[in-house]
């Protein structure tokens, strides 16, 4: 029996004596016209899938799903199948979305002629519905066309942002179904049991009320991992090369004498002369740094040679004072020290001189 007799017998309104109404019939026809045609593209799709043809065996929103995770675990690029091709997947992907909204106008083909008879049998003359405007709008008939006009551009737009979000929303969903099919795949595999920290539980953070907690403990695994905004790997290695520059500033000044020789001043204007370049090239540096700088307190003025060699020479002077307050210090300490040993001399001395004056006298007296 074919699908147009099939359609006639179901709706029963031929069984039931009734005739159809003029718009009515152009429906029914057109659903006859368009119900057994399967275009080529879409004939493909279904072959691409190794899914039967709806004329000969519909298959059901589950069957496709089916059928498109199997070919999709063959040929995504993530699967690591010896098959996986990506120009294929994109064809397996479009070929699922063309199956899914051929059978959803499949299922909405059944009510169409329901809803036709239905919106024939209540609609309104023809000066009627052009003056009711679905109770839109108010004023004038020409203002309330208007209103209607845009209601009806809101209307649509509402529409295709629904139908959008619907096919996201369905996409993802078999993305997301894949993703965890092919993870599942891995975890039976044994592909995940030589990870670091296997079997422990995840670190819980500080907690910081600024910050979502899923953004903050993804921050810190970064961190933990190695990982560095640019910025901040910009500004360590600023600190540290001018730290370098200043201890070789330092140094260089400590070696020599105040005042210097003319030797000694040739030698610190050549290491001047290669701080300055140094200088030059972490300016430059600074500059990039200012650029990715995430805050503006956060940005970074030149370094400049004359405030560096100031910086030595102070430091410079304040070690050398030091240095000599340190060995005040120290003589002070050893001429303590020979006065207590003298002191400590002279007691023994007198104490030797003391018992020997004693014993003398205790002899004579004996002899006496």
């Amino acid at each position: 029996m074919s699908y147009a007799m099939q359609l006639l017998i179901h709706r029963g309104d031929f069984c039931h004596g009734r005739t159809l109404h003029p718009l009515g019939l152009r429906s029914l026809l057109r659903t006859l016209s368009s119900g057994p045609r399967v275009s080529r593209s879409l004939r493909e799709s279904y072959q691409l899938l190794h899914l039967e043809l709806p004329d000969v065996c519909e298959s059901s929103p589950a069957q496709v799903k089916e059928a498109y995770l199997r070919m999709a675990k063959l040929y995504h690029p993530d699967s690591g199948a010896a098959t996986a091709d990506e120009a294929m997947f994109a064809r397996v992907e479009e070929a699922y979305r063309a199956v899914l909204a051929h059978q959803s106008r499949l299922q909405s083909c059944g009510g169409s002629m329901e809803e036709e008879e239905e919106k024939v049998k209540g609609v309104a003359p023809q000066h009627r519905h052009y003056l009711s405007y679905e109770g839109v709008g108010s004023g004038t008939p020409s203002q309330r066309e208007r209103q209607y006009r845009q209601f009806r551009v809101d209307r649509a737009v509402e529409q295709v942002l629904d139908y959008r979000q619907k096919e996201h929303e369905t996409a993802a969903a078999a993305e997301g179904a894949l993703v965890e099919d092919l993870i599942q795949e891995s975890m039976s595999r044994g592909d995940f049991r030589n990870l670091s920290g296997a079997g422990k539980p995840i670190n819980k953070f500080e907690h910081n009320p600024y910050a979502d907690p899923m953004t903050h403990n993804l921050n810190r695994i970064l961190i933990d991992n190695g990982y560095q905004p640019p910025w901040i790997v910009t500004q360590r290695d600023i600190r540290e090369d001018i730290a370098q520059i200043r201890e070789r500033l330092l140094q260089g000044q400590a070696r020599l004498a105040d005042p210097m020789n003319p030797r000694e001043h040739a030698q610190w204007q050549q290491l001047c002369g290669v701080v300055a370049d140094d200088l030059m090239k972490l300016n430059k540096t600074v500059d990039n740094f200012n650029l990715i700088a995430p805050m503006l307190t956060l940005q970074m003025v030149h370094f400049s040679l004359e405030r560096e060699i100031d910086r030595a020479e102070k430091a410079a002077f304040q070690g050398r004072q030091e240095s000599k307050r340190e060995r005040v210090r120290e003589w002070e300490e050893q001429r303590i020290e020979r006065e207590r040993e003298r002191e400590k001399r002279d007691k023994i001395k007198t104490h030797q001189h003391s018992w020997q004056g004693g014993l003398l006298a205790w002899m004579q007296n004996l002899l006496k």
